[in-house]
């Protein structure tokens, strides 16, 4: 069995910043995952994601003294890019009805925003979501919280 995850941004900088507060659990769950599920595991990242991963890695309120210059946030998503189990996706074609069901709400919350995006994509492209906010497990059908 072939299992597609599409891990959200703050898996992805725990992948890659071994100071992130999940980064243990981030990689042992990424390295666990192909062996204990006896298949090949692939590890689906969009634009969005990139984007957001690559901002965070150069904002000193997340990363402190550790802040990267995007010269460096490059050469670290490269590395983790290598890696034949990754790959990029371009956005399903049905993503826009997915996303404006997931955020087509009574409220004002900004945060919703990117969250219904993501979820939207993951389920438009048939794929598990990975992440670590607790939140999203209720608003997905497949979703992973690690």
């Amino acid at each position: 069995m072939n299992t597609l995850n599409f891990l959200d941004a703050n898996v992805w900088l725990a992948l890659i910043w071994s100071q992130h507060i999940h980064s243990e659990k981030a990689r042992s769950w990424f390295e666990q995952a192909s062996v204990e599920q006896a298949s090949v595991e692939q590890y689906f990242f969009c634009r969005f994601t990139q984007i957001t991963v690559l901002r965070l890695l150069t904002t000193s309120q997340v990363m402190g003294r550790n802040a990267k210059t995007m010269s460096e946030a490059w050469s670290l998503w490269d590395k983790i890019w290598a890696d034949p189990r990754i790959a990029f996706l371009s956005e399903p074609s049905d993503l826009e009805k997915e996303f404006r069901s997931r955020s087509h709400l009574s409220t004002s919350s900004p945060k919703v925003w990117a969250d219904a995006y993501l979820l939207a994509f993951a389920a438009a492209a048939g794929l598990k979501f990975v992440t670590f906010d607790r939140a999203l497990r209720a608003r997905g059908a497949d979703v992973l919280v690690l």
